[in-house]
Order: C-alpha cells, then sequence, then structure tokens
C-alpha cells in the first residue's frame, strides 16, 4: 500500500515525547478515534468507481471487503497508478493493494502514531479481534484526536489537578503485568518505567537506551509469549530490567538474536511487528545482557544499563 498524497505527518516520537504525551496517546483507543461508518468498495466494481467515490467523500483511501472481511484496499496513489496506465477501467481486483497493513481497533493511538511514521500512509484499515474490519483511521483524524486530548488536559492542569507520582526516594521497584495479544496494555510498562527515570532524574542517554529495552522486551511479551511480567529495579548506579513469560520459550537463542528472524504468526506481521528486532535492540543498548530460555517452559530476560556508561542507543 502507497499513498504519499496528502499525507499528514505526526511530529511525535512513541519514545522521546514527554510524559504527559506519552499517557495521552496510551490512553486514546483506536476505536475511540477510527471513523466507523466507513466506505468500502468490492472487488467486481471498477477503478473509476471507486475514483468517483473518493472524489465525492475526499477519502484517502477505500477497503476491499469479501462481506467483513478485508481483501485489500484502494488509495489515492493506485487511482493515479490506474488513470496513468491507462486501467481505471479496470476491475478493482486487478488493481488493489492486496498486502495491507491493519491496526487493530483496541491498540493504543501510540501504535497508529508509530505506523504513520514508519509506514508514511494516509490511512489505515481497523480490525476487531474476530479481524473483521470494524472502520478506517487517517492522520488527519489522530491528529484532531490529539488536539482534543491536549486540550483537555491543558484546561486539567491548569485547575490545579496534578497526577500522582512516584516515590523519588534513589531506589524503586517496579512490577508489570504483560498478557499475551493485550494491544490495548502493549507499552504501559515501558512508559512508566520511563516516567519513573525521568523523575529520578536520569540522565536522557540512559532513559532512552532503558525506554527501547522496555519497550522491545514488553512487545516481544505481547506478541510471542504466552503472557508474563516486565520488573525495573531503579537503583543509584544502574537500571535493571528482568522479562519473564511462560513460553513457548526459544529452541535457538543463537538464532533469536540475530536481527531479522522473528517467528511472528502472518496476523502479527499484519499488525506491523514480528521484524525480528527486538531481542537485537535490548541487546544493542543494554551494558549487561543475559538470556535464559526452554521450550515449553518459558523466556527470562535480563537487561542492565550503568548510570556511568558511556554507550548511547545507536551503539552494539
Amino acid at each position: 500500500m502507497s499513498d504519499a498524497l496528502e499525507q499528514q505527518d505526526i511530529p511525535i516520537n512513541t519514545v522521546d515525547a514527554p510524559s504527559v504525551v506519552l499517557e495521552l496517546i496510551y490512553q486514546i483507543k483506536i476505536k475511540n478515534v477510527m471513523v466507523t461508518a466507513a466506505l468500502t468498495g468490492t472487488k467486481d466494481q471498477t477503478m473509476r468507481h471507486l475514483q468517483a467515490l473518493m472524489r465525492e467523500t475526499r477519502a484517502r483511501g477505500i477497503p476491499i471487503v469479501e462481506g467483513k472481511k478485508l481483501v485489500g484496499i484502494v488509495t489515492l496513489d493506485d487511482i493515479i497508478t490506474a488513470l496513468d496506465s491507462g486501467c481505471i477501467n479496470c476491475p478493482v481486483e486487478e488493481r488493489m493493494t492486496r498486502d495491507v497493513i491493519v491496526l487493530q481497533d483496541d491498540m493504543p493511538l501510540s501504535f497508529a502514531i508509530s505506523d504513520f511514521n514508519k509506514y508514511n500512509f494516509s490511512c489505515f484499515p481497523v480490525l476487531d479481534k474476530n479481524k473483521d474490519l470494524v472502520g478506517i483511521l487517517s492522520s488527519i483524524d489522530v491528529i484532531r484526536a490529539l488536539l482534543v486530548k491536549m486540550n483537555s488536559e491543558v484546561l486539567r492542569l491548569e485547575k490545579g489537578q496534578k497526577e500522582a507520582s512516584l516515590n523519588s526516594a534513589s531506589h524503586a521497584e517496579l512490577d508489570f503485568t504483560v498478557p499475551r495479544y493485550n494491544f490495548e496494555l502493549a507499552g504501559h510498562a515501558s512508559t512508566a518505567i520511563k516516567k519513573a527515570l525521568k523523575q529520578h532524574n536520569f540522565d536522557p542517554k540512559l532513559i532512552r537506551r532503558i525506554a527501547i529495552a522496555c519497550y522491545e522486551l514488553e512487545i516481544n511479551q505481547v506478541v510471542h509469549s504466552h503472557g508474563g511480567t516486565i520488573r525495573c529495579s531503579i537503583q543509584p548506579d544502574k537500571v535493571i530490567i528482568i522479562a519473564e513469560d511462560t513460553g513457548p520459550g526459544i529452541a535457538d537463542v543463537e538464532q533469536a538474536l540475530q536481527e531479522g528472524w522473528s517467528t511472528a504468526n502472518e496476523y502479527v506481521r499484519s499488525l506491523g511487528f514480528g521484524a525480528g528486532m527486538g531481542l537485537a535492540n535490548t541487546k544493542r543498548v543494554s551494558d549487561e545482557f543475559t538470556i535464559d530460555s526452554a521450550v515449553g517452559v518459558g523466556t527470562t530476560v535480563r537487561a542492565v544499563a550503568y548510570v556511568d556508561s558511556p554507550k548511547d542507543e545507536s551503539q552494539g
């Protein structure tokens, strides 16, 4: 799917953004922002018919369905390509984009922002847990929702309603449960840990390294394990992250540490995950990294970052 036309950049980094913004984009769910009455098409229609629909509705993309199941999408770029090649009267089935990146309706908005910035698309189809099409999300929908939510947050802060902060002592222990395939909670642990590190006044480079490690380990548990836990020990001289899950385990740890190697299934890949960089990225940003795994039992990863380490997130 390629559609650079009318693309609206979303200038938010889901790792480096201020904690208030991060909290907002994890609070808002895709199902609360998407257009639920999404315009759809069928494979037997013509590209010219969809061109007319897009002109009338100003849609950036039209999902192609069979019943409630998504089978492709036609974007403005597909229409232009069809015009240029003299195929505007061809059936949609011959010209639609079949390999579609999708979002899940109960994901936090942070996942949508990451995908918009990663793929440079102007819209994404949204599926529910049954893989039925339930809506479509455009970059403009995301920006509008963020503006409304941020305005509400500013008003709240002006009224003096402050969020409860973590204990500012020199040592803290944080524990999080990470359920399997629960994209609604995915990213919660890494966001909370990053917020705690900021409150302890750690160096931004160290915070970024820990944030990367936490996020990668958390997402690995969501998409690959049967569920697990993330534990963070914040100490004066170092931060320790321990991720434990309950299976299925890793048969070949050395292979799993290779960049690009992944066991993600087709559905997980369609959501934009499974690139095979999680463990490799975690090892890259850690001063100490160990992994212990047994097939059918589970996996434990321990990552340590030292306060006085010269390493930054770009170094291996």
